[in-house]
């Protein structure tokens, strides 16, 4: 059987339509349905890197073994029934080895951007504080919050079924000795998790209660007296 031209099973794995004759002709040829579905999951594995940007070259040994398998000689195969000698299957001998070969190369430039970012990905900053969100009586029993200081100067702030509001809500550190001194840290967003920047110099000994309001759209900087969750910061 006439098998497809290798070019024309590229085109159709690069989700070209095949031609009536074509369909006809891969309903009826295992090989060349097995090559098509090869190309496929090659050109499937290069749409899954397209996002990657900056690739290291793929390893030597890749580049040799497809040179060496296209390089090849393909030798003639003895039919022992009549002694008849069969030309080779050259365009299967070629196609096969070149795309695993392909194959092996993504997996191979694919892989090593992998590892290359999990080892440039930054480590965990350390925790220098942390605190329990506690609802005030005023507020839903199920509302909660767990707040922690990073080493980098970031707190990090995860609240639940805060009420809702016609404002916004508010993260402010507070002097529990001397609960008019202050100072705000942002806004909460829709989001249940956030991180707020701490300002440089602030002495987390001192202002050591996180406190999440609720705000009006008054144009007032100030704390609206109306506090929603509670906790104290520990080391």
């Amino acid at each position: 059987m006439q098998h497809l031209d290798p070019d024309r099973l590229v085109l159709l794995a690069l989700s070209e339509q095949p031609e009536l004759g074509e369909t006809d002709h891969l309903d009826e040829c295992a090989g060349c349905r097995h090559d098509l579905q090869t190309l496929r999951d090659v050109a499937g594995l290069g749409a899954e890197g397209q996002d990657l940007q900056d690739l290291p070259a793929p390893p030597e040994r890749v580049w040799r073994a497809i040179e060496a398998e296209i390089a090849s000689p393909v030798a003639p195969v003895v039919d022992l029934a009549d002694r008849r000698v069969k030309a080779p299957r050259a365009r299967r001998r070629w196609l096969m080895p070149a795309i695993a070969a392909a194959a092996a190369a993504v997996v191979a430039v694919a892989g090593t951007v992998a590892v290359d970012r999990v080892l440039e990905r930054p480590a965990t900053e350390p925790v220098t504080a942390r605190a329990t969100l506690k609802p005030l009586s005023t507020v839903p029993a199920d509302a909660s919050g767990n707040v922690r200081v990073l080493a980098d100067g970031q707190l990090e702030i995860d609240v639940r079924n805060l009420p809702l509001t016609t404002g916004f809500h508010e993260v402010w550190l507070i002097d529990p000795d001397d609960t008019t001194k202050m100072v705000a840290l942002g806004n909460l967003t829709d989001r249940p998790d956030v991180m707020l920047p701490v300002p440089a110099g602030t002495d987390l000994n001192r202002y050591r209660l996180v406190d999440v309001s609720d705000e009006p759209h008054d144009g007032d900087a100030a704390h609206s007296g109306r506090s929603l969750l509670r906790g104290t910061l520990t080391s």
